[in-house]
């Protein structure tokens, strides 16, 4: 087993995505840096980090949450400004 060192980090995602990410972790039982991790780590190496059935139930939690979000997407988002009170 590699050993590491893990640091903390701020980072914003947006908020259904973080539903999203959170349910899978939960229901993987995992914490969100192993998630955020593995996924990572696949990415890098060209590889899916999910298989079908994890595919099915992250395709469950985006309707739940709503997420309607793609990879087309991750390059034209945009964050909403706030409405002049």
């Amino acid at each position: 087993m590699k050993r590491i060192e893990r640091v903390q980090t701020g980072v914003r995602l947006e908020k259904r995505l973080l539903k999203v990410l959170k349910g899978l972790a939960e229901h993987l039982d995992m914490s969100m840096a192993e998630l955020i991790e593995g996924m990572a780590l696949h990415a890098f190496e060209g590889k899916t980090p999910f298989g079908p059935e994890t595919l099915a139930k992250i395709e469950m939690l985006k309707q739940v949450y709503e997420l309607d979000l793609t990879a087309d997407d991750s390059h034209k988002i945009t964050e909403a400004t706030e409405t002049p009170k």
